[in-house]
């Protein structure tokens, strides 16, 4: 469709020129025919088929008033004549169309020469009134009556170029702001997109791997202590039931309609420190020795998005802990001081556990920094002291 468009516009170009020519044309034969042509004192002695001829050929030449400076030139070498034989109204009109479509549609360099060529014939045209007239008032008069086709069609011109290109820059801008908003919408899509799929993979994985260390751990000990059998399957039932609820409520926000706020589901409370205690005992259920070194008090005034942070971050670690140094001991210290959240989850490693998360190129490890960047804060992790240390600091101010 849009390589249609110029054609169909030139065809529309066409068809406007060729109206105006037509017209212009009638209305000068009907002032030739009426004998209103003459300009200059006394009778008009030319023959009227040179007046319809000149008329004819100047119409003519206005299905190209838009190929500048051509059309220009044709029209000054028609009223050259038509001057010769005396000037008459009719091409002098017809002229000064020519002046209006070259200030309009030629370039910008063109048009601004045709507004020093308007003034200057301005002057000049004064100037040989008073030279070729007997009386200088009759000269002035005659100029006067004579500048209004010379100086109307450029000003006019002008005027309405301006406007167009101010209508033209407008729309530039228009399109500008316009393509700014999608890639602005697009890149918000894409960030969401990745806080949906950091989110999906803190939710489900931590869980699902807590199920299958759990799990593993339950077909192990089945000829072992009952009590112990029961309580790491009630984890992984727990495990579970929270991976479906918080699934449940993700699924309930991603139906949601925002226009009436309408959900299907109603979404659940995000996580908080506070229910750190059913973290440790999932990592415990998981054969996890967990020790816990601090926590600060959860009652006041820590900010949602780091209490949430904090407590992922801390999921991630000790999810991590237990898949690689299963059977081994971890050190969840968290601490608030100087207004920095601290989060330490320190782990032994077993030879050949490699890093915590998978080498160190896992999705754990970048969702970790991801979220912590996302409240300004930084994380850490690697080797240190015959362990892996997850070392995260969360500011409480800002975020």
């Amino acid at each position: 469709m849009p390589t249609f468009v110029p054609r169909l516009n030139h065809l529309a170009e066409w068809k406007q020129d060729l109206v105006i020519a037509f017209g212009t044309w009638v209305l000068g034969v009907l002032v030739y025919v009426s004998g209103m042509q003459v300009l200059l004192a006394g009778p008009d002695e030319t023959p009227l088929w040179i007046r319809l001829s000149e008329l004819t050929v100047l119409c003519g030449l206005e299905m190209l008033r838009r190929k500048i400076p051509l059309a220009l030139i044709c029209a000054l070498a028609v009223l050259a004549v038509d001057v010769a034989f005396g000037p008459s109204l009719p091409i002098l009109i017809v002229f000064t169309d020519f002046l209006y479509a070259t200030t309009l549609y030629g370039s910008r360099r063109t048009s601004r020469l045709m507004i020093g060529v308007a003034a200057i014939g301005t002057i000049a045209v004064v100037c040989l009134a008073l030279i070729f007239s007997a009386q200088w008032r009759t000269a002035v008069l005659a100029a006067f009556a004579l500048l209004p086709f010379l100086v109307t069609p450029v000003w006019w011109a002008a005027n309405v170029r301006q406007q167009r290109d101010i209508a033209e820059s407008e729309r530039a801008n228009a399109v500008q702001l316009a393509t700014i908003g999608e890639l602005d919408r697009k890149a918000a899509v894409a960030g969401e997109r990745s806080k949906m799929a950091r989110d999906l993979h803190d939710v489900i994985a931590g869980h699902l791997s807590a199920i299958a260390i759990q799990s593993e751990a339950a077909l192990s000990m089945a000829t072992a202590d009952p009590k112990l059998s029961r309580k790491v399957l009630e984890s992984v039932r727990e495990n579970s039931v929270s991976a479906l609820d918080e699934m449940r409520a993700m699924i309930g926000l991603l139906r949601a309609d925002p226009s009436t706020g309408d959900t299907e589901i109603e979404p659940t409370a995000p996580a908080r420190l506070a229910e750190l205690s059913k973290l440790v005992e999932s990592a415990r259920a998981s054969g996890l020795e967990v020790e816990i070194g601090s926590v600060p008090d959860q009652s006041p005034h820590l900010p949602a998005a780091v209490d949430l942070t904090a407590y992922r971050i801390a999921q991630e670690a000790l999810t991590n802990a237990a898949k690689h140094a299963a059977g081994g001991r971890a050190v969840l210290d968290i601490r608030a001081d100087g207004g920095i959240l601290t989060v330490e989850v320190r782990n032994d490693l077993r030879p050949g556990s490699g890093s915590g998360d998978d080498g160190g190129t896992g999705l754990g490890l970048l969702n970790m920094r991801e979220r912590a960047a996302a409240v300004g804060g930084t994380l850490a992790a690697g080797p240190s002291g015959g362990g892996w240390l997850v070392r995260a600091e969360l500011p409480l101010e800002g975020s």
